[in-house]
């Protein structure tokens, strides 16, 4: 008698047995897709169970993929990415700019521009949703190749594969120093000084630490020159300038939110040309909202000029 063939998985079994395949943790596996950890559970097991296919060896302390399960949970990720390809392209074939906008934005970046962005998007767009997510670098990438979030708004570039970007500005970084320094207020500051000051960076993930470091290097300072990790974001790490622990370097939009009230605090210009850093919108290569992205980036150029920054396109 011919075996039965398998029944039709449905797409909310993959999901759970893809989200169980990666995390190799049921509650991990439910909190990532959003599940609640009985109804995942059973949504594998319903779909072993529509397969004629153990997929998965559970014990009392792990969940290990069973070989089927190895070989199949390429093949689960491989259609849930095919059907989040079809629901973008149905969602561009929609008029633009409306429905769900997700965007992700860097901590260092976040403050200063959203105003702008979101005064943009309420004044020209407002049939979109936009829901904005502010994380490091890291996270907003591996976020926007896996289809959780739609475009970036962050520093560039990322050097990263199948991701493209779109230049909107360059901003000079300066020298934040407590008001009796001897660099502060001057308008000419040699990149050189760099070398042996007292300076205060952000904590390790952020990408301004690495530009910050980077521009460093290129003063020509050791790396045994004196660096003090001692903030998780630009509000502290400023206030701790004033307190007089030290000095740190700020990108030009950031200044007047970040100094305007406290004066305990001085600004120190670097003579030409100024260490700057590149901020774009960055979006997945080929995606299928890609003429919608670039026409925000066009607007979103015309609505930045107000800031001290120089517009890129």
């Amino acid at each position: 008698m011919p075996q039965a063939r398998p029944r039709q998985p449905s797409l909310a079994q993959l999901r759970a047995f893809a989200a169980v395949a990666e995390q190799l943790h049921f509650r991990d596996a439910a909190t990532a897709i959003g599940m609640s950890q009985p109804a995942l559970s059973g949504a594998v097991s319903a779909l072993e169970d529509a397969l004629g296919v153990q997929l998965l060896e559970r014990t009392t302390r792990k969940v290990l993929l069973s070989p089927a399960g190895e070989r199949l949970a390429a093949r689960a990720r491989t259609v849930l990415d095919a059907v989040g390809a079809f629901m973008e392209e149905a969602d561009a074939a929609r008029a633009p700019f409306t429905g769900v906008l997700r965007l992700g934005v860097i901590p260092t970046v976040a403050p200063y521009l959203l105003p702008t962005v979101l005064r943009l998007v309420h004044e020209s767009y407002p049939a979109l949703d936009l829901q904005v997510h502010e994380e490091q670098t890291s996270s907003l990438l591996d976020g926007l190749t896996q289809g959780r979030l739609d475009l970036l708004l962050l520093a560039v570039p990322l050097g990263a594969p199948a991701v493209t970007e779109i230049p909107l500005f360059d901003e000079d970084f300066v020298l934040v120093t407590p008001s009796d320094h001897w660099l502060a207020g001057r308008g000419d500051i040699p990149r050189a000084a760099l070398r042996e000051l007292e300076l205060l960076l952000l904590d390790e993930g952020h990408c301004l630490r690495d530009q910050a470091l980077d521009v460093c290097r290129e003063a020509g300072r050791t790396e045994g020159a004196p660096v003090t990790t001692s903030a998780a974001g630009l509000s502290t790490l400023v206030q701790l300038v004033g307190g007089g622990l030290g000095v740190t370097l700020l990108p030009r939009t950031a200044l007047r939110v970040e100094t305007g009230r406290n004066d305990q605090l001085s600004t120190g210009y670097f003579a030409d040309p100024a260490p700057s850093r590149r901020i774009a919108l960055v979006m997945r290569a080929g995606a299928a909202r890609q003429g919608e992205f670039e026409e925000f980036a066009v607007a979103l150029r015309t609505a930045l000029r107000s800031l001290p920054v120089r517009i890129v396109g």
